[in-house]
């Protein structure tokens, strides 16, 4: 037997499917059957649909979220590394490997 390929559906299949189901005129082997899926992956973007609903009705406005950086762990890791970058320009000037134009 071999196996099928993975498959990378569009959102706009994923909201078609989940509406389907949400109607409830058919039943999960059945839209399963019509739209060449697991029973369990349409349950789980029509639960996905379900959850994301209320914010179609939400009043504020949707912030772009921006990453959340922590500048102290950011300094603590350049610190690591200029002191990384120390250790070894020392210990190749003292083999007499580092380069001549680094000296």
């Amino acid at each position: 037997m071999t196996r099928r390929p993975r498959r990378n559906h569009s959102p706009a299949f994923k909201a078609k499917v989940a509406l389907a189901a949400l109607k409830g005129d058919r039943t999960m082997s059945e839209l399963a059957t019509q739209f060449d899926l697991h029973p369990n992956q349409i349950k789980q973007w029509k639960d996905q649909l379900l959850e994301g609903v209320t914010g179609v009705f939400d009043d504020t406005p949707k912030a772009a979220k921006e990453p959340q950086i922590d500048v102290k762990s950011l300094h603590a890791k350049i610190g690591q590394l200029a002191l990384e970058n120390d250790f070894l320009e020392g210990a190749l000037d003292k083999a007499g490997l580092l380069p001549s134009a680094r000296k």
